[in-house]
């Protein structure tokens, strides 16, 4: 009697199926709009594509193309076809792997002469071709001696490694092929039925990327891509893209003059200019003063300390392949410091600690130094020298739960000034590699579940996304492009205090190890402000703006009335500028425009014999004139407020 496997169907029935059937053979007897759009099958939570013989049982649904799986599995199949397309136009080209991505795929190829936009053009029309003709998807299990033969065969060494590797670490005696006409490529799947199901596709850019992320290895050629199964969900991506490019962050710091990387001279360092020198100091005063309201105390740390520091805290033994290299003073190792953690510890073990004094909370805005590979420094958003908005608490078990519910509403409240409303919440449990005992882990995560559960907010479960020390809350705003960042991180530690031997005196007069809270709303300033850049697309609230207005004069003829109102403005606290040369009106109010100064005051003849002006809002347009007091008012109640829209009015205005 062949062995058999148990479907649960979505209706509740229960059927049985010969192990190893293949996925479209499931498909028999649904109705025929539900085979002709089918594009994989879901068992229990395994995606199947229609070639791979289904072995275990579980609840079974049927992947139609409007699902969010099937968008998967479509660009899978796009990637295939893109290296079929290489190869065909330039052979001798090596493909290494092809993956999908969140919005697309990319392929790396081993070729000597770089890929250019005329290129990629080639591409996506031999790509066409290969869509256009309908080809079957086919899949194939064949002995590992076979394949290394077949790629020997083609000349491909990368294919050929990634089979000896299978076949070494993990003991597999067969692997998957994927064929489409006259191409096969290595691969597990899962894939389309047919190449005709990719209606829309794109090559985008092109990057390099060494072999297996190793700077050892050779330099690839990297080729993105996408593919949708409606052309206007590909008119719609691409729209999107321009969006994404009008705002990235490295583009508008360059026009804005906002900041600068190292580059040669420093990679992964960032100069910060003026005017992104003026918006850090608003986001560090508000920071400051947030923090003093709410009972933290602020303290300053060196940025080195000798690698004894990190070999207690565990750093060197977990993290040290982000740390940089040591260096020699008078014959003792020291390291540039990658968190702030271990000198907090430092200033409470400088004194004995009663349960008085707790819960201690310290704050530093610390420059911290990590060793990022240089082919992941990406703007402000992936650096290797970075300010930390970051805190410890040191507190009782007993006020575990009050300060965790008193850290959640801290965050989401600083978020919310800077204008973010959407958020994700994660809950990140144990790492692979870690410290401390199942007993430490499973008090911390069940003091933030509870802490997650009395905020009432919804969150999710991050398996093994803690940090290695402790479990962690992670929250990620939503920007403006409903795009997901990781900022707030709030971590229970009982683990560094041990390490260190923390204690305080009880009032039984007894020694007892505090609990460590590691916790950071903003994340890095750096990365902060990159994502505030890009919600915000550079045209920054006026609490934030660098330049807050910009008085603009018609005529020589308001000149002097002009500079009269940037002093009573620039006297009022207001970050103004001023632009009375010969130039056009309309020159400057471009120009200021181009700038993102939230406010234009224009200033003529009539203004100047009334007393008023007449703003226009960055991106809104005229205002109804204004006397300079009500300007200075209308900047000051939006600086208070930290109102998001320059165009919102005061109160009882």
């Amino acid at each position: 009697m062949s062995e058999t496997i148990l479907l649960t169907y979505p209706d509740g029935a229960e059927r049985e199926h010969p192990a190893g059937v293949l996925g479209r053979d499931l498909l028999a007897g649904l109705p025929s709009k539900v085979r002709k759009k089918a594009i994989a099958v879901m068992i229990d939570d395994e995606l199947v594509d229609l070639q791979t013989p289904v072995r275990a049982g579980g609840a079974f649904r049927v992947v139609l193309r409007k699902d969010p799986e099937a968008l998967d599995v479509l660009r899978h199949t796009a990637a295939h076809v893109m290296a079929a397309a290489v190869q065909e136009l330039y052979p001798g080209t090596q493909v290494t792997i092809g993956p999908t991505i969140k919005d697309g795929f990319y392929y790396d190829f081993d070729r000597e002469t770089p890929f250019g936009p005329d290129e990629l053009g080639e591409i996506e029309g031999a790509m066409k071709r290969q869509i256009d003709a309908n080809l079957e998807i086919v899949r194939e299990e064949v002995p590992v001696e076979d394949a290394l033969e077949l790629f020997r065969g083609k000349g491909e060494a990368y294919k050929v490694e990634l089979i000896e590797d299978l076949a070494r670490d993990q003991g597999v005696e067969t692997v998957g092929l994927y064929r489409h006409g006259d191409w096969v490529d290595l691969c597990r799947g899962p894939h389309a039925p047919r190449t005709g199901v990719i209606r829309a596709h794109r090559l985008l850019h092109v990057a390099g990327a060494y072999w297996r992320g190793n700077e050892r290895n050779p330099m690839l050629q990297r080729i993105y891509g996408t593919a949708f199964f409606d052309p206007k969900d590909l008119k719609a991506h691409e729209q999107r893209l321009r969006e994404l490019e009008r705002r990235d962050h490295r583009k508008l710091g360059r026009e804005l003059g906002l900041f600068s990387s190292m580059g040669e001279m420093g990679p992964g360092l960032i100069l910060w200019h003026p005017k992104g020198g003026m918006v850090r100091k608003q986001i560090e005063d508000f920071w400051r003063d947030e923090h003093l309201a709410n009972g933290y105390d602020i303290v300053y740390t060196p940025h080195i300390a000798k690698i004894d520091l990190w070999e207690t805290s565990g750093h060197t033994g977990f993290y040290r392949e982000s740390m940089f290299n040591t260096m020699d003073i008078d014959g003792q190792e020291y390291q540039l410091k990658p968190m702030n953690c271990p000198f907090h510890i430092l200033i409470y073990k400088d004194q004995i600690r009663s349960y008085r004094d707790l819960p201690l909370r310290w704050a530093e805005l610390g420059a911290d130094y990590r060793y990022e590979k240089s082919g992941v420094l990406h703007g402000l958003l992936r650096v290797r020298g970075f300010t930390m908005d970051d805190a410890h608490l040191f507190i009782r078990m007993d006020q575990l739960e009050a300060e965790l519910s008193r850290l959640v509403d801290f965050s989401l409240g600083m978020l919310n000034a800077f204008g973010f409303q959407g958020y994700d919440i994660y809950l990140s449990t144990r790492p692979e590699k870690s410290i401390g005992s199942e007993d430490v882990w499973e008090r911390s995560e069940e003091a933030l579940k509870k802490a997650l559960d009395d905020s009432g907010l919804p969150w999710e479960i991050d398996e093994g996304g803690g940090a290695f020390y402790g479990p962690k809350i992670d929250i990620k705003i939503r920007d403006a492009l409903d795009r997901a960042w990781q900022c707030t991180t709030i971590q229970v530690d009982l683990n560094l205090p041990e390490r260190f031997d923390l204690t305080y005196v009880g009032a039984d007069g007894e020694r007892h190890r505090p609990i460590m809270l590691h916790r950071a709303l903003l994340g890095s300033l750096e990365r902060f402000f990159g994502v505030l850049i890009e919600h915000y697309g550079g045209a920054f609230p006026v609490w934030l703006a660098p330049i807050q207005a910009a008085v603009l004069t018609v005529s020589e003829k308001s000149e002097e009335y002009g500079r009269e109102v940037l002093a009573r403005l620039r006297a009022e606290g207001v970050r103004v500028t001023g632009e009375f040369g010969a130039d056009k009106l309309n020159a400057k109010i471009r120009a200021a425009a181009e700038a993102k100064i939230p406010y234009l005051l224009v200033v003529g003849e009539r203004d100047r014999d009334a007393g008023t002006l007449s703003p226009r809002v960055h991106g809104t347009g005229a205002m109804d004139a204004l006397s300079v007091d009500e300007m200075i008012r209308w900047v000051q109640w939006q600086v208070e407020q930290r109102a998001s829209d320059p165009a919102e009015k005061p109160a009882g205005s």
